[in-house]
């Protein structure tokens, strides 16, 4: 099993910033893409942020130019800078890891979710 703990989330005001962390803990793996993804009230999930594990990046067009995905492969961590923070920023905010393990030949591929971290943007 691989588990993955959050950090980072809370209460900040429109326009500041946080920090989220998400690190993934367990045995005999490794992980392909990593990915925030959050939910506000009342709307659908939707995805943040990925990254593989060759540092490719995307972000979906909402949060371009203040949000930065990044990740440290040695610590199997990913990480999720948040800038200019928005009221429509809030929601709980999830990790994801695509983990790969090897079974009897084969390449077996499963994707694990953080249990959420809450984001509040408020004054």
């Amino acid at each position: 099993q691989v588990r993955l703990v959050e950090s980072g989330g809370g209460l900040v005001q429109p326009g500041g910033s946080l920090r989220l962390s998400c690190a993934a803990s367990g045995s005999d793996f490794s992980i392909d893409d990593m990915a925030w993804y959050r939910q506000a009230p009342g709307k659908e999930r939707e995805l943040v942020a990925r990254i593989t594990s060759g540092y490719s990046t995307n972000l979906t067009d909402s949060v371009k130019g203040r949000f930065t995905i990044s990740r440290d492969n040695a610590k199997n961590t990913v990480y999720l800078q948040m800038n200019s923070l928005k009221p429509e920023d809030t929601a709980v905010y999830y990790c994801t890891a695509d983990v790969l393990r090897i079974l009897i030949g084969r390449t077996l591929r499963s994707r694990y979710w953080g249990q959420g971290t809450q984001v509040t943007v408020s004054s």
